[in-house]
């Protein structure tokens, strides 16, 4: 495979290519219809992780345009915060998670058995008019920070209430692996074999659902969803030369790949001592900082560098390193687009950055990060978040420094064709609602 490889090509089928034609003549009359297609969006949406919201933001953008007589619900891990956000219908992921005194107490006492009961007779009252669920994006069949009976028991038992209604199920660009956990990987495959559409962002996670017993051999890969986000007014770098740049270090509250696990502390400190030291290598040679996040909780980790380069370098004007939240994907590139380099840890910072043009270094906790830099031709500014070192990150840097330009033109040649599969997505997709 060579960077060059448009993915839609390397996996495309006869029935994709044949939809391309009917989906540009537009929408379907509604009079064709009986009543309003009802689509349901599914995910870990509204739990303030940017890339997340991101995917839902893009399929609702597709579906309003192509589809705008369908009627859009999203069951999602927080309604009243996508409702706010994207003025969509919303229904909870679980009922049970959400119980409350007595009643907690007596689901506690019988092993949260009624409590799973209670899920499954909601998901099917609620889903039982629905034409389609769609899985937009995410790395939603991964075990990270879950446990079995929380989101891999809940996507089964959605995908599983959708077929029993005669709806159709649709994992559209998702990330996949690695599952760690026996029954997560059990209940994650069964929700994959229960979709009529797989499609993957990456070979990686189409090769792990098939290494764990999944037929894939009619799926396909497509680019990440969120590579569909309109960006914003995307000028030039600023910098006129290598002398000083202005460096995005997207930081995360990373803790291991189950947080909740012991040593998690332990992690997320050397994590950040490192990227301290880098931060500080920045500042030393002349070039500004700004620090990017993925998620609300990486305040915490934010708190910390900051603090940490503050003992460093006490008299550092506050100028030299800007530190602001971000609420979406929109103000993440926003920010991203002040700054001339990017060096990040979670997925949707290299997304958003590469979206942008911008060179970029990864500090990955996953693999998916690796194989989408590797799509890029950025296979070599690759390290894992646990194991980076220091010195082979300031010499990665002085490299992206001396080529910038190079690589900026490489990063749009191959997002213009991420863009161009993506449509070829959306085109198939239009023939299942």
């Amino acid at each position: 495979m060579t960077a060059g490889d448009s993915i839609a090509n390397r996996f495309s089928r006869p029935e994709v290519d044949a939809a391309l034609e009917p989906a540009q003549a537009g929408p379907a009359a509604p009079a064709m219809r009986e009543r309003r297609a009802r689509i349901a969006l599914f995910g870990l949406f509204g739990c303030g992780n940017l890339g997340n919201d991101g995917s839902l933001e893009a399929m609702i953008e597709f579906l309003r345009r192509r589809r705008p007589d369908a009627e859009l619900v999203c069951i999602c891990d927080n309604p009243d915060e996508v409702t706010r956000k994207f003025g969509i219908a919303t229904r909870p992921i679980s009922w049970s998670r959400h119980l409350t005194g007595v009643t907690r107490k007596i689901d506690k006492l019988f092993l949260k058995i009624p409590g799973k009961m209670v899920d499954l007779a909601q998901t099917l009252r609620h889903i039982r008019n629905t034409d389609l669920v769609i899985v937009p994006g995410t790395g939603i069949l991964d075990d990270f920070g879950e446990r079995p009976y929380g989101m891999p028991l809940d996507i089964f038992r959605w995908c599983l209430g959708a077929r029993m209604v005669g709806a159709k199920v649709a994992l559209v660009s998702i990330g996949a692996g690695p599952i760690r956990h026996r029954l997560s990987r059990w209940l994650m495959t069964a929700a994959a074999r229960l979709a009529h559409y797989r499609s993957y962002r990456d070979t990686l996670s189409k090769e792990f659902l098939e290494s764990v017993g999944l037929d894939t051999g009619r799926d396909l890969i497509f680019p990440d969803i969120a590579f569909k986000l309109h960006a914003p007014a995307n000028p030039p770098p600023k910098s006129a030369g290598a002398e000083r740049l202005t460096v995005g270090v997207g930081v995360m509250s990373y803790y291991g790949w189950y947080g909740f696990a012991r040593g998690g502390e332990a992690i997320f400190a050397a994590y950040i001592e490192k990227l301290a030291k880098f931060v500080v290598h920045l500042l030393d040679n002349g070039h500004d900082v700004r620090l990017l996040t993925g998620e609300l909780t990486d305040k915490t980790a934010v708190d910390a560098l900051v603090e940490e380069v503050g003992r460093a370098r006490p008299d550092l004007p506050s100028s030299r390193m800007i530190a602001e939240p971000s609420y979406s994907l929109h103000d993440l590139m926003l920010q991203i687009s002040a700054v001339d380099i990017v060096v990040a840890t979670r997925f949707h910072n290299v997304v958003c950055a590469l979206k942008l043009g911008r060179p970029t270094i990864s500090l990955g906790y996953s693999r998916k990060n690796d194989v989408l830099m590797e799509e890029m031709g950025l296979g070599a500014l690759c390290q894992h978040v646990e194991r980076f070192d220091v010195d082979n990150l300031i010499d990665q840097f002085a490299n992206v420094v001396r080529s910038r330009d190079d690589y900026r033109r490489r990063i749009m040649d191959r997002v213009r064709q991420f863009e161009d599969d993506l449509d070829r997505q959306d085109a198939y997709l239009l023939t299942l609602i």
